[in-house]
């Protein structure tokens, strides 16, 4: 049983390596690009110099140090949780670029998949230098999670960049039907901005508005992460529950959605 498996994952494991080295590379001639969508991201920080001021977060329980975290911890996981593949895959769709990738024995989305990482790894150096900027400007700013907390921030983390990629993939698919899908996406930031805990805590909602935040994927995609990394007191095994039935209920709409698309799909070349 096992004998079958090993030769193609050794076949799979070149082809991984390739795809992301490849992307990184390409992703490294854009880094100023990069560097500019690094800052487009301090909207956490931006939120913690207005929460700070207002006391409106020691009203809520949170005291300052809990907020320094909380924005600076949302900040982190917003920088590595962008997802921007409909932006390409409407532009692929409408350019004819989609049907060679058809062609090929790869799913397209393991090609757009590989180029968020490899985003996100060149991402990394001014992150970094945008929060040692920051602890310089402001050293009682200067924190550091647990060695627990990071891994388990890290790993919900990379759990709410699935979801988000795997929520943005289905809106994707609105691109087999309409020339306009982006503005499905747009529609979407809103609630995103609002529900997810970039803007505010979710504990500073009223109790109803928490309540229907909870019921949407959004808080998984920020609040949750924010909240392992910081440290604070989070039921890991309800937040990755949740990570995983949002994100498995969007992969079974992207799979029906995907194989509806490609049906309808009458590009030249496809």
């Amino acid at each position: 049983m096992t004998a079958p498996r090993e030769p193609r994952a050794r076949a799979v494991w070149p082809l991984v390596r390739v795809l992301l080295s490849t992307q990184y590379a390409y992703m490294l001639e854009y880094r100023a690009e990069i560097a500019l969508w690094a800052l487009s991201g301090v909207l956490p920080l931006i939120m913690l110099g207005v929460w700070s001021g207002s006391g409106a977060g020691e009203a809520a329980g949170f005291t300052p140090a809990m907020l320094t975290r909380y924005f600076l911890a949302a900040f982190v996981v917003r920088q590595f949780t962008v997802v921007w593949v409909i932006h390409v895959f409407e532009e692929d769709n409408l350019q004819g670029r989609l049907s060679p990738y058809l062609l090929q024995p790869l799913h397209p989305f393991w090609r757009y998949l590989a180029a968020h990482v490899a985003e996100q790894v060149t991402r990394v150096p001014f992150v970094a230098a945008l929060l040692a900027l920051l602890f310089l400007l402001q050293p009682s700013l200067l924190w550091w999670p647990q060695r627990a907390d990071v891994f388990w921030g890290v790993l919900a983390t990379v759990a709410a960049f699935i979801l988000r990629f795997l929520l943005q993939g289905v809106i994707a698919m609105a691109c087999f039907w309409s020339e306009r899908a982006l503005a499905l996406e747009r529609l979407l930031l809103i609630p995103y901005l609002f529900l997810s805990g970039l803007v505010a805590p979710l504990e500073t909602f009223p109790p109803g508005v928490r309540a229907f935040a909870l019921a949407t994927p959004f808080p998984y995609t920020v609040a949750f992460p924010a909240r392992v990394l910081m440290g604070a007191e989070v039921n890991l095994g309800a937040g990755f529950l949740g990570l995983a039935l949002w994100s498995g209920l969007f992969l079974i709409l992207f799979l029906v959605l995907w194989r509806a698309g490609i049906r309808r799909y009458s590009a030249m070349g496809a």
